[in-house]
């Protein structure tokens, strides 16, 4: 089992970038990635993970807004 894997990031300010990220003892990542920006955790932007089978990867963390 892997330990990490690597999620795309789609919408937001981090739009076609990446995140590489722990599995818990499952095999799954974590349900939100907080991307921060300038502001710090304050104005992060928060991405939810969604099941992606038919865009490449099992998993894509889609943009759902500002932190604030």
């Amino acid at each position: 089992m892997e330990a990490s894997t690597e999620i795309p990031l789609v919408g937001g300010v981090a739009d076609g970038g990446t995140v590489i990220v722990d599995l818990d003892v499952h095999g799954r990542p974590p349900l939100t990635h907080h991307h921060l920006v300038d502001g710090g955790l304050a104005r992060a932007e928060i991405y939810e993970l969604e099941a992606a089978p038919d865009e490449g990867p099992p998993w894509v963390y889609r943009w759902r807004g500002p932190a604030s």
